[in-house]
């Protein structure tokens, strides 16, 4: 090859390589907890070689198909075919001081009016829930809240740190706006790269509490994951929360497959007089991580969590599953097992002393039941160390 020609080939690869490496280090993937913050992590009981570890280890049932079933399977009905029903909302909603309201904004985020006091628990008004617009799935409609007109905030609440949970596009705009946030160890670390105070950010471990305007948030155990790439892998923490006031007693499980962990949360902190719970998301394969419709029906009951409002789903193509799916089979189950619960709709507010009954105003399309696609958590009241667990998760 003519040197003319080596140096111009030389160049490309050079700034395709450099491209790669700026690319790597966008923004949108975090940042890496150092110093002091990395110290306290590496002292939590849930950290042990390098990352963080569930009380029940995960099992791994992943295939060399599951990417191209991701893309090209699942059925015909994972979105929506017709504009999705919900309710606008603006700044003005929001006024008057409440008990308990709910208001779910779409997958996991939530608007929690509680004692008279506003959190935003996971959230996401971007598009897609991914790091750009080219990858991930794009919402199925437009945040019922504008991001613009959410009302003065107590704090954010953050449960993870995955793309669907914590957005950074989201987070940069209401930096400046919000003068707590509250997540699991390690999450910090992304806040303050996208222009969190660090004076405003309150990390905690399971079972740790952080006081915000009268109300005790509590962070529970969640069986789950992180990570914003591939290199970092469990290296923050992710968690339920309790808020609890005088007034009124809210549960939000966080993402996570079952386990005996939401009995202690009952035990510890229930009654409570509602539970955002998330319902969506899930397949067999995946069940420890996302515990499905039924099985959150039961961490309801175990944790004495009162009023079943269902989130993480409807909003996300983020399973194979048909996306009005796990509305007709949280409410079968709910209704099985006497569990009260409320299916609002995006943008819908609920006050668990009267909620609302049950209402379809989604499409009734087919669905799978429980019987056909069972979603059952593993190592329920069985060995730890049996075979096809993953103790790396």
């Amino acid at each position: 090859m003519p040197l003319s020609r080596k140096l111009v080939a030389g160049g490309l690869l050079a700034g395709a390589a450099g491209g790669l490496v700026a690319a790597l280090h966008h923004p949108t993937f975090g940042a890496t907890p150092a110093g002091d913050r990395l110290d306290r992590m590496r002292r939590s009981s849930q950290w042990a070689d390098g990352a963080f570890r569930n009380s029940l280890p995960l099992r791994s049932s992943g295939s060399p198909g599951m990417l191209w079933e991701w893309l090209f399977g699942g059925t015909d009905l994972r979105t929506p075919d017709a504009p999705v029903p919900t309710v606008t909302r603006s700044r003005a909603d929001f006024d008057a001081p409440r008990r308990l309201r709910l208001t779910w904004l779409g997958h996991g985020t939530t608007l929690v009016e509680i004692a008279g006091r506003r959190f935003l628990i996971d959230p996401v008004f971007s598009r897609n829930a991914s790091p750009g617009p080219l990858f991930g799935v794009a919402r199925f409609f437009d945040p019922p809240l504008p991001l613009a007109e959410v009302p003065d905030l107590d704090a954010v609440v953050l449960t993870h740190d995955h793309y669907d949970h914590l957005d950074h596009a989201t987070v940069r705009r209401l930096a400046g706006r919000v003068p707590r946030w509250v997540c699991p160890l390690g999450v910090g670390a992304h806040l303050e790269r996208w222009g969190v105070p660090a004076d405003r950010i309150t990390e905690c471990d399971w079972w740790d509490e952080a006081e915000v305007s009268g109300v005790r948030l509590v962070c529970t155990p969640a069986r789950h994951f992180s990570g914003r790439f591939l290199d970092d892998r469990n290296r923050t923490l992710w968690s339920g929360w309790a808020f609890l006031s005088d007034e009124a007693r809210l549960y939000a499980t966080g993402d996570g497959g079952f386990g005996p962990h939401f009995s202690e949360v009952g035990e510890r902190l229930g009654p409570f007089d509602a539970t955002l719970a998330e319902v969506g998301a899930y397949n067999a394969t995946w069940a420890d991580v996302h515990m499905g419709p039924e099985q959150a029906v039961r961490a309801v009951e175990d944790a004495r969590g009162g009023l079943l409002v269902p989130v993480h789903w409807g909003t996300f193509n983020l399973a194979f599953h048909g996306w009005t799916e796990p509305a007709e089979r949280v409410v079968v189950a709910a209704g099985a097992a006497g569990v009260r619960v409320c299916v609002p709709r995006p943008g819908e507010s609920v006050e668990p002393e009267a909620p609302p009954s049950v209402e379809r105003w989604w499409p009734e399309v087919a669905w799978e039941t429980a019987e056909e696609s069972p979603v059952v958590s593993s190592g329920l009241g069985k060995p730890m160390g049996e075979p096809g667990y993953s103790e790396a998760a």
